[in-house]
């Protein structure tokens, strides 16, 4: 699957742009704060219905004007030919069509077009609390599998409801109700995040290896209260303390993936070259076990790639994303003729656009 035209009208600081792209590796080129990260975004947004940043569909509009619309045409190996236009306009919904055709439910577009992206915002996966992860595999699996986005609703919509009710009440009857409501949608949730890291972890340690030098060996650990109990042994288990305390104490929400170098944990004894490394390691395992489940390689987003890299394993990089296994690649990335020289090296097709401040100014 790749994008062949992008079309963009008030996303951010983007006011209008019609952009024909190879389906090979496309580079994004211009200082800092011209507007790269956002083409990326925008992307990103047609795949998943939302921002890659943590912005609200408001916070997309461009300031001063009333609404965003973003437009794609893709094509597949097969030329089966795909259009999704996103819209969004203040005070209304956002709007998601799939060749000329509305959806419903925002949650059906989901895995229609796989796309996986590395950014430097991936440093939260390390250096912040469990919840990053858990929003991270859940975005992951939720590409392959619609039925865990909604176990995974219909869970936090059965918690949201127990812990408001623990906040008055505490009749048994009621929270064995909540209990049966959790129980199933927990058992589908940890089987999906425990068999998604056993896959992960050769593939992470895989890619690790080839784009370091580092003899470490790199860990990937599902953690989950799950792992050794069923939900409703938890549930009754920690029935007096959730009382106590107001919330639910256990459960899948509580989940966690752990990040180790050599046996220790990545946060606290890995360099910022290895950090790196691994998250694009793990980046790279996404996006082939995401190939392989929907037989459509994922667009892959490499947001300032040269952020904590240097130009070695920058270019062993482009030199694994540029096999068979991989598909279109959008690069984003400060320096022009860097990027240039590292593509020319390794014999790529690729189009190169200067960005300058909400414009892109040209292709070469």
């Amino acid at each position: 699957m790749y994008l062949s035209r992008l079309s963009i009208l008030n996303f951010k600081n983007l006011a209008q742009e019609e952009l024909l792209l190879d389906k090979g590796f496309n580079c994004f080129v211009g200082d800092n704060g011209t507007c790269k990260t956002n083409i990326i975004d925008a992307v990103y947004y047609l795949s998943m219905c939302k921002s890659a940043l943590a912005m609200t569909d408001l916070q997309c509009v461009r300031h001063g004007e009333k609404f965003f619309l973003l437009e794609g045409d893709y094509r597949t190996e097969s030329d089966r030919h795909e259009r999704v236009v996103c819209s969004y306009q203040r005070g209304a919904s956002k709007v998601v069509k799939r060749n000329d055709k509305q959806y419903e439910r925002l949650a059906d577009h989901i895995g229609l077009i796989p796309v996986v992206i590395v950014s430097p915002a991936d440093s939260s996966l390390i250096s912040d609390a469990a919840d990053e992860r858990r929003r991270y595999i859940n975005s992951f699996i939720s590409q392959l599998d619609k039925s865990y986005l909604e176990a995974a609703m219909r869970y936090n919509t059965a918690l949201a409801n127990r812990n408001s009710y623990l906040k008055m009440g505490s009749d048994e009857e009621m929270l064995r109700i909540y209990d049966a409501q959790m129980a199933p949608a927990a058992e589908k949730i940890h089987k999906a995040r425990l068999e998604i890291t056993e896959l992960l972890y050769p593939l992470v340690c895989e890619y690790y290896r080839a784009l370091s030098d580092d003899h470490e060996q790199v860990e990937l650990e599902y953690r989950s209260e799950l792992n050794n109990a069923t939900l409703e042994e938890l549930l009754i288990a920690s029935r007096e303390r959730d009382r106590i305390m107001g919330f639910t104490t256990c459960g899948v929400q509580r989940d966690d993936l752990r990040f180790s170098i050599g046996g220790y944990p990545l946060r606290k004894y890995g360099s910022q070259g290895q950090q790196k490394s691994f998250l694009i390691a793990l980046k790279l395992a996404q996006y082939r076990i995401i190939a392989q489940a929907c037989g459509e390689k994922p667009i892959l987003l490499l947001d300032d790639l040269f952020d904590k890299l240097d130009e070695s394993r920058v270019s062993r990089l482009i030199e694994l994303v540029k096999g068979d296994e991989f598909g279109q690649v959008i690069i984003t990335d400060c320096n022009g003729e860097r990027m240039g020289n590292i593509l020319g090296k390794a014999d790529c097709s690729y189009k190169l656009f200067n960005v300058s401040y909400g414009t892109v100014l040209k292709e070469e």
